[in-house]
């Protein structure tokens, strides 16, 4: 039913193209900051949730 519909639609085939240009520098580039970040910088981050929850339930207490 849908592909009926996409085949009417002229120039519907440059559509997945241009995502895919759109997608690999994006991907390149999260690649390239995750590999550089540092790993204190990368602990820092994973423990600010539970930084979080600690700070509140000393508040708490």
């Amino acid at each position: 039913m849908f592909s009926e519909y996409l085949q009417q639609i002229e120039g519907i085939a440059s559509y997945p193209l241009v995502s895919l240009f759109i997608f690999i520098p994006f991907f390149i580039i999260v690649l390239f900051i995750v590999f550089r970040m540092r790993k204190e910088h990368t602990d820092y981050m994973s423990n600010l949730p539970l930084d979080e929850y600690r700070d509140s339930e000393r508040i708490s207490l």
